[in-house]
């Protein structure tokens, strides 16, 4: 069943009341993960039913992903499981001005021996949709190949495969309960004039306006002034701030520490942060803190693959966790957020919430557990 766009344009938006950002006497942001109060924490898909750990040894659970990541298959897989809120993916906009999905700066192929490398923004519409599985029989498709992060480029295999896909018909194709984590993916290299990310950001609202409906969506990005930009632009859809936490470094200083992320959303009325989880156990007061200012706090990061570390964010805080295996972290969250878990007041010298129902020996153990955690191949 179709559902009627909201009559109004990015643009617009912008002079509409701010319905995503707190209202005199601190009452909470009413962020789309609304249900948290339900809830205690959620669970999002990553990139659909999680990434594809291309060239991840045989047996390791992440390479359990059977859908390709980033598509029609993967999202609906996704929307299939009730304890999944939304899914996370990565938008991009093509040269001709079409939002696609799609994680990578660049995309590969191959033909006979020769490797062709591309910038998925530098593609028209057309071509990209080109790369992998072709849905009409009649066209021949470009096998994909990724390029890893220690230079190696490997053959982008995986067992169910999809075509890959618009913004808009991720929209149109998917169950309108699933929320949409929209993460807005630019280079890490490259220092973009504001004009282009206006552009990009204002094609991407075009279609989140016309065909989101009563989806519930926020927005997130790892680039300090396209979330500035997105925040500007409209009122209606959160933004949060996306950070490795400290667990790299960058040129830009704000991207550098929790610390850094915070002051960004509260420098730019975002709603919250995502951190990679091994920043936030390293720095757990950075929950706290973020709870001061009134900000939602998600985490991302291959650790949230073990639910042990998944349980102690929940014991901490943490609003949300974007996860791989995402059946059996949902399940899990599903348990140990029941309403009979209710959250105290309690907390520790570490500024970490606890449980009625969870002993100080337990919490002790979790926190041991942490350096090992951290240490983890990630």
């Amino acid at each position: 069943m179709a559902h009627p766009a909201p009559a109004t344009t990015p643009r617009a938006a912008a002079s509409r009341p701010i319905s995503a950002r707190a209202v005199a006497g601190g009452t909470p942001r009413e962020l789309p993960f609304a249900l948290l109060a339900e809830r205690g924490m959620v669970v999002g898909g990553h990139r659909g039913m999680g990434m594809n750990a291309v060239g991840a040894p045989p047996g390791a659970r992440v390479a359990a992903v059977r859908e390709r990541e980033n598509t029609l298959l993967s999202f609906a897989r996704a929307a299939d499981h009730a304890a999944v809120a939304f899914v996370e993916f990565d938008v991009q906009v093509t040269k001709d001005g079409c939002p696609v999905i799609f994680h990578d700066d660049f995309i590969l192929t191959q033909r006979t021996v020769a490797l062709y490398e591309r910038r998925v923004t530098d593609l028209l519409l057309e071509e990209f949709l080109s790369y992998g599985v072709q849905r009409e029989s009649h066209k021949v498709s470009k096998p994909l190949l990724r390029r890893m992060e220690d230079g190696r480029i490997l053959t982008w295999s995986i067992e169910e495969d999809d075509s890959l896909c618009t913004l808009q018909e991720v929209f149109e194709h998917i169950s309108p309960h699933l929320g949409f984590n929209i993460e807005l993916k630019f280079d890490d290299n490259i220092i973009y004039p504001s004009g282009t990310l206006s552009c990009a950001l204002q094609a991407v609202l075009q279609v989140v306006f016309q065909h989101a409906g009563t989806r519930p969506i926020f927005f997130s990005t790892f680039q300090p002034d396209a979330a500035r930009i997105a925040r500007e632009l409209q009122s209606v859809y959160p933004v949060l701030f996306l950070t490795e936490g400290g667990t790299a470094k960058y040129n830009d200083e704000r991207r550098n520490s929790l610390d850094q992320a915070i002051r960004v959303c509260q420098e730019y009325d975002l709603h919250g942060v995502v951190s990679e989880v091994r920043g936030v156990l390293k720095n757990p007061s950075a929950i706290l803190k973020a709870q001061e200012s009134n900000l939602a706090f998600l985490t991302y990061g291959q650790l949230n693959n073990v639910w042990e570390a998944v349980y102690l964010q929940h014991l901490m805080g943490v609003n949300g966790v974007i996860v791989d295996l995402v059946e059996e972290i949902s399940n899990a969250v599903a348990e140990f957020s029941k309403p009979s878990l209710s959250r105290s007041t309690f907390s520790n010298s570490s500024g970490i919430g606890m449980h009625e129902a969870f002993s100080q020996q337990q919490l002790g153990f979790l926190l041991r557990l942490i350096p090992e955690l951290i240490q983890q191949p990630h």
